[in-house]
């Protein structure tokens, strides 16, 4: 909604029933409750597109009742231009609305050049987090992650940093992010000894990447913590936009980083039946993908990114049908094992 203000220009005025039709779920043992499903700015956000398609995705998502936007300090292109679109965009917009956010920002792959810029030091993390606050206009983040383990620092020290920035007041909350669950349960003990609220842990998840189910989801369930998933539609396989072939303006064609055309070939006959389940409870693939990972009560949350505020919509209406048979599960799993 808008409305023009005093200078002429439109002023954004959220959806007053926001809160009515979106479904919210408790993060691990938190007082946490965040939307089944968040906006995640990894791409469409940076400095090679459209920052006014960005603001109306922004809008259209809080509009939605979707009040989690999850970023890092390297998403772009080129890196840092993510949140420094976000910060613009939260200045012009959501000034009014910051208390209704909740923002992530994470650090742990490469940033700026030399030694510092990169993995999980206490350096690295501090500085990143800074500058990442400078670029969004932000006093703190809701959330702060580490983004992946770092073999050669040792835990102590990374999750020592977490552990300052929540005492520092530049986040609220920490997470952890692509942890494997040996390394999970250990992050997990040095922080409830330094007692610092860790409550989510990001992973790759989906009906064709499943490794989460093989002891993540019991580690988070154990430590209190909840699991925000990403990649839901395993790089748009999960969606309808392969069931005819690989269009020449895909990923899969273009030969970008995680998918390519073997990938998509191999998975087609899964693809296509599991879009024929889809059809028949109906929902589109895409929302019957982000459906059945929601169906993990370890999972807070499922993290999305959209090109547009209609393919948002599209997203968000897999919320509609969020029940599956015995007979459905067991059908997926025969189609994707």
């Amino acid at each position: 909604m808008q409305i023009n203000d005093k200078s002429g220009t439109k002023e954004y005025i959220a959806n007053a029933q926001r809160y009515e039709t979106m479904t919210y779920k408790r993060t691990g043992k938190s007082g946490v409750l965040l939307p089944a499903i968040s906006l995640g700015l990894w791409h469409n956000f940076g400095f090679v597109d459209n920052i006014q398609n960005g603001r109306e995705v922004l809008k259209c998502a809080f509009d939605l009742g979707i009040t989690h936007y999850d970023l890092a300090n390297n998403y772009g292109p080129p890196y840092g231009s993510a949140e420094e679109n976000f910060g613009t965009i939260l200045k012009k917009d959501f000034k009014n609305y910051r208390d209704e956010l909740f923002i992530a920002s994470k650090a742990g792959y490469d940033m700026w050049p030399g030694p510092y810029g990169n993995l999980g030091s206490r350096k690295y993390l501090i500085s990143s987090l800074d500058q990442s606050l400078k670029r969004m206009g932000l006093d703190y983040v809701d959330i702060f992650y580490h983004h992946r383990p770092d073999p050669d620092t040792p835990l102590e020290e990374t999750m020592g940093a977490l552990a300052d920035i929540v005492r520092q007041g530049k986040a609220l909350y920490v997470g952890i992010s692509n942890y494997q669950p040996k390394e999970t349960q250990e992050a997990a003990k040095i922080l409830k000894r330094l007692n610092v609220p860790f409550i989510l842990h990001q992973a790759r998840y989906s009906m064709f990447d499943r490794w989460v189910e093989d002891g993540l989801l019991n580690t988070l369930d154990e430590n209190g913590a909840g699991c925000i998933a990403f990649s839901p539609l395993a790089q748009g396989m999960l969606t309808d936009k392969y069931l005819k072939g690989i269009p020449k303006d895909s990923r899969a064609a273009k030969d970008l980083t995680y998918l390519d055309v073997d990938t998509v070939t191999n998975n087609l006959d899964k693809i296509q039946r599991l879009n024929t389940l889809a059809i028949e409870r109906g929902q589109k693939l895409s929302q019957m993908a982000i459906a059945w990972i929601l169906r993990q009560p370890q999972v807070a949350s499922v993290l999305v990114g959209a090109s547009s505020a209609n393919q948002l919509k599209e997203n968000v209406k897999a919320l509609d049908n969020l029940s599956f048979s015995e007979d459905e599960l067991k059908l997926i799993d025969k189609i994707v094992s």
